[in-house]
Protein backbone atom coordinates (compact mmCIF):
# COMPACT_ATOMS: atom_id res chain seq x y z
CA UNK A 1 0.00 0.00 0.00
CA UNK A 2 1.37 3.41 -0.97
CA UNK A 3 2.22 5.79 1.91
CA UNK A 4 0.03 8.79 2.52
CA UNK A 5 1.55 12.26 2.79
CA UNK A 6 -0.62 14.67 4.74
CA UNK A 7 -0.05 18.43 4.83
CA UNK A 8 -2.08 20.04 7.59
CA UNK A 9 -2.38 23.75 6.80
CA UNK A 10 -3.71 26.17 9.40
CA UNK A 11 -5.61 28.90 7.54
CA UNK A 12 -6.71 30.66 10.70
CA UNK A 13 -5.47 33.94 12.18
CA UNK A 14 -1.84 34.53 13.10
CA UNK A 15 1.53 35.13 11.53
CA UNK A 16 1.47 33.97 7.92
CA UNK A 17 4.22 33.05 5.49
CA UNK A 18 4.26 31.86 1.90
CA UNK A 19 4.92 28.14 1.62
CA UNK A 20 5.73 26.26 -1.56
CA UNK A 21 4.05 22.88 -1.51
CA UNK A 22 6.38 20.50 -3.29
CA UNK A 23 5.65 16.81 -3.10
CA UNK A 24 8.29 14.24 -3.92
CA UNK A 25 7.26 10.71 -4.70
CA UNK A 26 8.50 7.49 -3.18
CA UNK A 27 6.85 5.70 -6.08
CA UNK A 28 3.18 6.59 -5.74
CA UNK A 29 1.51 8.31 -2.83
CA UNK A 30 -1.45 10.51 -2.18
CA UNK A 31 -1.12 14.09 -1.04
CA UNK A 32 -3.86 15.65 1.04
CA UNK A 33 -4.41 19.36 1.73
CA UNK A 34 -6.23 19.37 5.06
CA UNK A 35 -7.97 22.75 5.33
CA UNK A 36 -11.67 23.26 5.91
CA UNK A 37 -12.13 20.01 4.01
CA UNK A 38 -9.64 17.58 2.53
CA UNK A 39 -8.67 17.31 -1.12
CA UNK A 40 -6.78 14.27 -2.37
CA UNK A 41 -4.26 14.40 -5.17
CA UNK A 42 -2.70 11.38 -6.88
CA UNK A 43 0.98 12.11 -7.45
CA UNK A 44 3.32 9.91 -9.47
CA UNK A 45 6.39 12.16 -9.61
CA UNK A 46 7.76 15.32 -8.04
CA UNK A 47 5.28 18.12 -8.62
CA UNK A 48 4.56 21.59 -7.32
CA UNK A 49 0.99 21.90 -6.10
CA UNK A 50 0.95 25.61 -5.33
CA UNK A 51 1.89 28.24 -2.82
CA UNK A 52 -0.31 29.12 0.12
CA UNK A 53 -0.08 31.29 3.18
CA UNK A 54 0.07 29.12 6.25
CA UNK A 55 0.45 29.68 9.96
CA UNK A 56 3.62 28.29 11.43
CA UNK A 57 4.34 25.66 12.49
CA UNK A 58 2.76 22.84 10.48
CA UNK A 59 3.13 19.08 10.74
CA UNK A 60 4.19 16.80 7.91
CA UNK A 61 3.36 13.13 8.44
CA UNK A 62 3.43 9.87 6.53
CA UNK A 63 3.83 6.19 7.23
CA UNK A 64 7.58 6.67 6.91
CA UNK A 65 8.20 9.81 8.91
CA UNK A 66 6.67 12.32 11.27
CA UNK A 67 8.44 15.58 11.95
CA UNK A 68 7.52 19.12 12.90
CA UNK A 69 8.67 21.84 10.51
CA UNK A 70 8.83 25.58 10.90
CA UNK A 71 8.13 27.56 7.76
CA UNK A 72 10.25 30.38 6.45
CA UNK A 73 9.26 32.63 3.57
CA UNK A 74 9.97 30.94 0.27
CA UNK A 75 8.70 31.58 -3.22
CA UNK A 76 7.83 29.43 -6.19
CA UNK A 77 9.45 31.84 -8.62
CA UNK A 78 12.43 30.65 -10.66
CA UNK A 79 13.34 33.96 -12.23
CA UNK A 80 17.10 33.71 -11.82
CA UNK A 81 17.66 32.12 -15.22
CA UNK A 82 18.53 34.54 -18.01
CA UNK A 83 15.42 33.73 -20.01
CA UNK A 84 13.20 34.60 -17.04
CA UNK A 85 15.11 37.64 -15.83
CA UNK A 86 14.80 40.24 -18.56
CA UNK A 87 17.76 39.07 -20.67
CA UNK A 88 17.24 38.67 -24.41
CA UNK A 89 16.84 35.11 -25.58
CA UNK A 90 16.39 33.29 -28.84
CA UNK A 91 13.17 33.41 -30.83
CA UNK A 92 10.21 31.82 -29.08
CA UNK A 93 6.45 31.57 -29.14
CA UNK A 94 4.15 34.13 -27.53
CA UNK A 95 1.97 33.59 -24.47
CA UNK A 96 -1.33 35.29 -25.24
CA UNK A 97 -4.16 35.22 -22.69
CA UNK A 98 -7.81 36.11 -23.21
CA UNK A 99 -9.69 37.27 -20.12
CA UNK A 100 -13.14 38.62 -19.41
CA UNK A 101 -16.45 37.95 -17.74
CA UNK A 102 -18.45 34.84 -18.50
CA UNK A 103 -20.08 35.05 -21.96
CA UNK A 104 -17.77 37.86 -23.09
CA UNK A 105 -16.72 35.93 -26.22
CA UNK A 106 -13.33 34.58 -25.12
CA UNK A 107 -13.83 31.07 -26.44
CA UNK A 108 -14.99 32.20 -29.89
CA UNK A 109 -12.19 34.73 -30.30
CA UNK A 110 -9.57 32.27 -29.02
CA UNK A 111 -10.51 29.80 -31.74
CA UNK A 112 -10.45 32.54 -34.38
CA UNK A 113 -7.00 33.66 -33.28
CA UNK A 114 -5.68 30.11 -33.49
CA UNK A 115 -6.95 29.78 -37.06
CA UNK A 116 -5.47 33.17 -37.93
CA UNK A 117 -1.97 32.34 -36.68
CA UNK A 118 -1.98 28.89 -38.25
CA UNK A 119 -3.12 30.44 -41.52
CA UNK A 120 -0.03 32.66 -41.46
CA UNK A 121 2.18 29.62 -40.96
CA UNK A 122 2.86 30.11 -37.24
CA UNK A 123 2.97 27.18 -34.86
CA UNK A 124 0.18 27.77 -32.34
CA UNK A 125 -2.02 25.93 -29.85
CA UNK A 126 -5.21 26.76 -27.98
CA UNK A 127 -5.22 26.11 -24.24
CA UNK A 128 -8.00 26.61 -21.70
CA UNK A 129 -7.97 26.91 -17.93
CA UNK A 130 -9.17 25.13 -16.05
CA UNK A 131 -7.85 22.16 -17.97
CA UNK A 132 -10.59 19.71 -17.07
CA UNK A 133 -8.72 16.67 -18.45
CA UNK A 134 -6.30 16.39 -15.51
CA UNK A 135 -7.10 14.83 -12.14
CA UNK A 136 -7.18 18.25 -10.52
CA UNK A 137 -9.19 19.63 -13.43
CA UNK A 138 -11.85 16.96 -13.01
CA UNK A 139 -12.36 18.04 -9.40
CA UNK A 140 -12.73 21.63 -10.56
CA UNK A 141 -15.17 20.63 -13.29
CA UNK A 142 -17.36 18.82 -10.77
CA UNK A 143 -17.37 21.92 -8.57
CA UNK A 144 -18.19 24.31 -11.43
CA UNK A 145 -21.07 22.09 -12.51
CA UNK A 146 -22.50 22.25 -8.98
CA UNK A 147 -21.92 18.51 -8.53
CA UNK A 148 -19.69 19.00 -5.48
CA UNK A 149 -19.07 21.55 -2.75
CA UNK A 150 -15.65 22.90 -1.78
CA UNK A 151 -14.39 25.58 0.58
CA UNK A 152 -13.47 28.83 -1.21
CA UNK A 153 -9.80 28.56 -0.18
CA UNK A 154 -9.66 24.96 -1.37
CA UNK A 155 -11.10 25.59 -4.81
CA UNK A 156 -8.81 28.57 -5.29
CA UNK A 157 -5.75 26.41 -4.61
CA UNK A 158 -7.09 23.75 -6.95
CA UNK A 159 -7.39 26.30 -9.76
CA UNK A 160 -3.81 27.41 -9.08
CA UNK A 161 -2.56 23.80 -8.97
CA UNK A 162 -4.23 23.24 -12.34
CA UNK A 163 -2.09 26.01 -13.84
CA UNK A 164 1.09 24.85 -12.10
CA UNK A 165 0.75 21.30 -13.41
CA UNK A 166 0.93 22.71 -16.97
CA UNK A 167 3.71 25.25 -16.34
CA UNK A 168 6.64 23.11 -17.48
CA UNK A 169 4.90 22.06 -20.68
CA UNK A 170 3.89 25.67 -21.32
CA UNK A 171 7.50 26.83 -21.06
CA UNK A 172 8.67 23.96 -23.27
CA UNK A 173 6.12 24.84 -25.96
CA UNK A 174 7.03 28.54 -25.94
CA UNK A 175 10.75 27.86 -26.17
CA UNK A 176 10.18 25.50 -29.09
CA UNK A 177 8.56 28.36 -31.01
CA UNK A 178 4.88 27.51 -30.45
CA UNK A 179 2.61 30.40 -29.51
CA UNK A 180 -0.10 29.64 -26.97
CA UNK A 181 -3.57 31.19 -27.06
CA UNK A 182 -4.88 30.72 -23.52
CA UNK A 183 -8.54 31.06 -22.62
CA UNK A 184 -8.37 32.28 -18.97
CA UNK A 185 -5.30 32.33 -16.75
CA UNK A 186 -4.25 33.54 -13.30
CA UNK A 187 -6.15 36.81 -13.58
CA UNK A 188 -9.42 34.89 -13.67
CA UNK A 189 -8.45 32.87 -10.63
CA UNK A 190 -7.63 35.94 -8.57
CA UNK A 191 -10.59 38.03 -9.75
CA UNK A 192 -13.18 35.31 -9.10
CA UNK A 193 -11.82 34.30 -5.69
CA UNK A 194 -11.43 37.93 -4.58
CA UNK A 195 -15.04 38.52 -5.61
CA UNK A 196 -16.01 35.85 -3.06
CA UNK A 197 -14.39 37.91 -0.33
CA UNK A 198 -10.93 36.32 -0.13
CA UNK A 199 -7.96 38.65 0.33
CA UNK A 200 -6.54 39.60 -3.07
CA UNK A 201 -2.91 39.23 -1.96
CA UNK A 202 -3.66 35.77 -0.58
CA UNK A 203 -5.25 34.91 -3.92
CA UNK A 204 -2.22 36.13 -5.89
CA UNK A 205 0.35 34.27 -3.77
CA UNK A 206 -0.06 30.80 -5.36
CA UNK A 207 0.29 32.32 -8.84
CA UNK A 208 3.66 33.97 -8.23
CA UNK A 209 6.30 32.29 -10.38
CA UNK A 210 4.01 31.14 -13.18
CA UNK A 211 4.90 32.46 -16.62
CA UNK A 212 3.76 36.02 -17.27
CA UNK A 213 1.68 36.54 -20.42
CA UNK A 214 3.20 38.57 -23.24
CA UNK A 215 -0.25 39.95 -23.99
CA UNK A 216 -3.54 39.89 -22.09
CA UNK A 217 -6.62 40.65 -24.17
CA UNK A 218 -9.51 41.69 -21.95
CA UNK A 219 -12.89 41.50 -23.65
CA UNK A 220 -14.80 44.25 -21.89
CA UNK A 221 -18.55 43.86 -21.47
CA UNK A 222 -21.08 45.10 -18.92
CA UNK A 223 -22.27 42.21 -16.72
CA UNK A 224 -25.87 43.06 -17.64
CA UNK A 225 -25.09 42.67 -21.34
CA UNK A 226 -23.24 39.39 -20.79
CA UNK A 227 -26.26 38.05 -18.91
CA UNK A 228 -28.40 38.59 -22.02
CA UNK A 229 -26.31 36.18 -24.08
CA UNK A 230 -27.35 32.60 -24.73
CA UNK A 231 -26.49 29.90 -22.22
CA UNK A 232 -25.95 32.30 -19.35
CA UNK A 233 -26.48 30.81 -15.88
CA UNK A 234 -25.40 27.26 -16.68
CA UNK A 235 -22.44 27.24 -14.30
CA UNK A 236 -21.84 28.21 -10.68
CA UNK A 237 -20.37 31.67 -11.21
CA UNK A 238 -22.81 32.92 -13.84
CA UNK A 239 -24.77 35.15 -11.49
CA UNK A 240 -25.20 38.83 -12.33
CA UNK A 241 -24.30 40.36 -8.97
CA UNK A 242 -21.27 38.12 -8.61
CA UNK A 243 -20.05 38.97 -12.13
CA UNK A 244 -20.22 42.67 -11.22
CA UNK A 245 -17.78 42.03 -8.38
CA UNK A 246 -15.51 40.02 -10.69
CA UNK A 247 -15.44 42.91 -13.18
CA UNK A 248 -14.30 45.30 -10.44
CA UNK A 249 -11.41 43.04 -9.44
CA UNK A 250 -10.34 42.60 -13.05
CA UNK A 251 -9.80 46.36 -13.15
CA UNK A 252 -7.58 46.19 -10.08
CA UNK A 253 -5.44 43.51 -11.76
CA UNK A 254 -5.06 45.39 -15.05
CA UNK A 255 -1.43 46.12 -15.99
CA UNK A 256 0.72 47.23 -18.93
CA UNK A 257 0.40 43.88 -20.71
CA UNK A 258 -3.36 44.34 -21.16
CA UNK A 259 -5.24 45.39 -24.26
CA UNK A 260 -8.89 46.15 -23.57
CA UNK A 261 -11.32 45.49 -26.41
CA UNK A 262 -15.03 46.33 -26.49
CA UNK A 263 -16.79 42.95 -26.51
CA UNK A 264 -20.00 44.52 -27.85
CA UNK A 265 -18.42 45.38 -31.20
CA UNK A 266 -19.29 43.15 -34.17
CA UNK A 267 -17.41 39.85 -34.01
CA UNK A 268 -15.45 40.66 -37.18
CA UNK A 269 -14.28 44.01 -35.78
CA UNK A 270 -13.13 42.42 -32.54
CA UNK A 271 -11.32 39.78 -34.56
CA UNK A 272 -9.45 42.43 -36.58
CA UNK A 273 -8.32 44.30 -33.47
CA UNK A 274 -7.11 41.11 -31.86
CA UNK A 275 -5.24 40.01 -34.97
CA UNK A 276 -3.23 43.23 -35.10
CA UNK A 277 -2.29 43.08 -31.41
CA UNK A 278 -1.47 39.37 -31.47
CA UNK A 279 0.67 39.51 -34.60
CA UNK A 280 2.74 42.36 -33.12
CA UNK A 281 3.19 40.31 -29.96
CA UNK A 282 4.24 37.19 -31.86
CA UNK A 283 6.81 39.19 -33.85
CA UNK A 284 8.26 40.66 -30.63
CA UNK A 285 8.69 37.19 -29.14
CA UNK A 286 10.28 35.91 -32.33
CA UNK A 287 12.69 38.81 -32.00
CA UNK A 288 13.97 37.56 -28.65
CA UNK A 289 11.67 39.08 -26.05
CA UNK A 290 12.53 37.28 -22.79
CA UNK A 291 10.12 35.24 -20.74
CA UNK A 292 9.24 36.62 -17.33
CA UNK A 293 7.47 35.49 -14.17
CA UNK A 294 4.03 36.60 -13.10
CA UNK A 295 3.87 39.08 -10.20
CA UNK A 296 7.49 38.34 -9.27
CA UNK A 297 8.46 41.91 -8.36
Amino acid sequence: MAPELVLNLDLGQGEFHVLSLMCFSFGNFSCKLDMTIACNFAVSKASILGAVKVKKPFRLTSNYFSRKYFVRKITMSNCQRNDLNGVSTEARGALIVLEGLDRSGKTSQSSRLLSYLEGLGHSAELWRFPDRTTSVGKMISSYLSNESQLDDHTIHLLFSANRWEKKSLMEEKLKSGTSLIVDRYSYSGVAFSSAKGLDIDWCKAPEIGLLAPDLVIYLNILPEKAAERGGYGGERYEKLEFQKKVAAYYQILRDASWKVVDALLPIEEIEKQLQVAVLDCVKACQGGKPLSCLWSS
